[in-house]
């Protein structure tokens, strides 16, 4: 059984249809990518997912259970979480209370929480910036502390939102190693990325969403090789010349 389903969801504003009629799966243990231009609705996919709208029709299914119309608390709470492309912690906070927030998803009890929370912090070698202010952080360093309150929900399934953006290119390299090191814990990973040195080199499958529609999916070799996705967002740098 597949860990999740999206099955022909629509998600419309007035006259606007942002998704048309996308389907995707999602194996437990993938790393799936979902590439598009600006505009093509992959975060508004991402929203109907985690429960911030409702899908317009379609269903959506994790684990079995239908998800379409939840509330983001309720699918956090089935393991299923998310990071944000625009990072806005707790400034003023600590970075231990900026994931200890994070861990009250499964838990109601302080000590509990904050013990899960600096698990998850050395897990991603963050353990020495626990008591920094998270004003004070870096960027990637904000990046990391964005996937450090969604692991603390003890997710199954992670929805990455250009978690890279604004990242050079050494930064963009230790976070792949990083994502690498999440999937090899037992959490499936799908990411909205326009990076496509990290989608490629990290997803198993890619879905490419082109004016809220699929226009294609495949391997990254298939995908870097296809014409219509040349056409619309990767451009001829992509195409594979074979000898």
């Amino acid at each position: 059984m597949a860990l999740l389903k999206v099955e022909n969801v629509f998600k419309r504003f007035g006259g606007l249809v942002a998704v048309n009629d996308v389907s995707l799966t999602v194996e437990e243990n993938q790393i799936i990518g979902i590439i598009g231009p600006n505009g093509a609705g992959k975060t508004t996919l991402f929203n109907c997912i985690a429960g911030a709208f409702p899908p317009s029709e379609g269903k959506i299914v994790f684990e079995g259970s239908e998800i379409g119309g939840k509330k983001p608390h309720q699918i956090c709470t089935l393991g299923l979480s998310r990071t944000f492309q625009v990072v806005k912690p707790f400034a003023s906070k600590t970075v231990l209370y900026n994931v200890t927030v994070g861990a009250f998803a499964k838990t109601n009890r302080r000590v509990e929480a904050e013990a899960k929370a600096i698990k998850v912090l050395e897990f991603l070698q963050m353990d020495d910036k626990r008591d920094v202010f998270a004003k004070n952080l870096t960027l990637p360093e904000r990046k990391r502390l964005e996937l450090a309150r969604a692991l603390a929900t003890e997710p199954t399934m992670l929805l990455l939102d250009e978690v890279m953006a604004g990242l050079r290119f050494s930064e963009i390299e230790v976070m792949i190693e990083l994502l690498k090191k999440i999937r090899a814990a037992g959490v499936t990973l799908v990411i909205v990325e326009h990076i496509m040195q990290a989608i490629m080199a990290l997803s198993d499958h890619i879905y490419v969403l082109n004016f809220g529609g699929l226009i294609a999916q495949g391997s990254p070799a298939e995908i870097a090789q296809n014409q219509e996705v040349i056409k619309a967002y990767l451009g001829d740098d992509y195409v594979t010349v074979e000898d």
